[in-house]
């Protein structure tokens, strides 16, 4: 079924792997992933194929070419088991942009400059289409800890961000002072994993360093403290953090 695409730049290659959105009247997540396949041509097909059950909306190739799959008022299958602010129906909520990388399978190969861009015009363009708030402008990784890593550590989000898509701050510099690791228990980490929940992050608030809060805070590192994505929270991922939550209107 064919449909005509919602970003005008954008070719339309229909995938049959969608469906109704599901309790919301319009997406309020924009959610970025890499395809991490080895060619662009062959992730494309495969979001195309109704045996392999997934889609997107969009996929951006290494040459910076869009190409739509799923119309935007469709919930495209993308997500898979997530959650994000305590919603687990990330799909009906999103809207789904694959770019071409093969990823860490690869070893994290760059993202092409045009690439980038066409990233960046892309997701402007959504987010002022869907009123979608800079905090909700998310990785795969962020809504799935543990379960994906996508788009990857090497993913310029301070690039997106100083074009006007995303939350960002500067990383604080890493160094040394105290720190948590899995197996650490106590208010301290009954603390960081309150406030890794109040940011949106799925996260059990226990009191316990868990193998499941080692995986959220890898992926908030992935996301926001790059340099060093180990799941232990030193104080560069806890200031960092912090700063993110205190930038945010809601907490102003």
């Amino acid at each position: 079924m064919t449909f005509t695409a919602d970003y005008a730049r954008a070719e339309v290659c229909p995938s049959p792997n969608h469906g109704e959105r599901l309790g919301i009247e319009r997406p309020d997540i924009l959610l970025l992933h890499y395809t991490g396949m080895p060619s662009a041509e062959g992730a494309q097909a495969w979001l195309c194929n109704p045996e392999s059950q997934v889609s997107s909306h969009y996929i951006v190739h290494e040459d910076g070419r869009v190409v739509q799959m799923v119309s935007e008022n469709r919930r495209a299958w993308h997500a898979g088991k997530s959650i994000w602010a305590g919603e687990t129906d990330i799909n009906s909520r999103s809207i789904g942009i694959e770019i071409a990388n093969a990823g860490h399978p690869a070893g994290l190969p760059d993202y092409p400059d045009r690439q980038i861009e066409s990233v960046i015009e892309l997701c402007l363009e959504c987010v002022e289409r869907h009123g979608i708030a800079a905090e909700r402008v998310l990785a795969h990784s962020d809504v799935a800890p543990i379960r994906k890593v996508d788009p990857g550590e090497n993913f310029p989000w301070d690039e997106l961000y100083r074009a006007g898509v995303g939350h960002w701050v500067e990383p604080s510099p890493i160094g040394g002072g105290r720190f948590f690791q899995r197996g650490d228990r106590g208010q301290p980490v009954e603390a960081l994993q309150s406030m890794l929940s109040l940011y949106g992050y799925g996260i059990e608030i226990s009191g316990e360093f868990c193998p499941q809060t080692e995986g959220v805070v890898a992926a908030f590192q992935r996301h926001f403290r790059q340099a060093k994505v180990d799941g232990v929270a030193d104080s560069s991922t806890i200031e960092t953090l912090h700063r993110l939550l205190t930038s945010l209107p809601r907490f102003r």
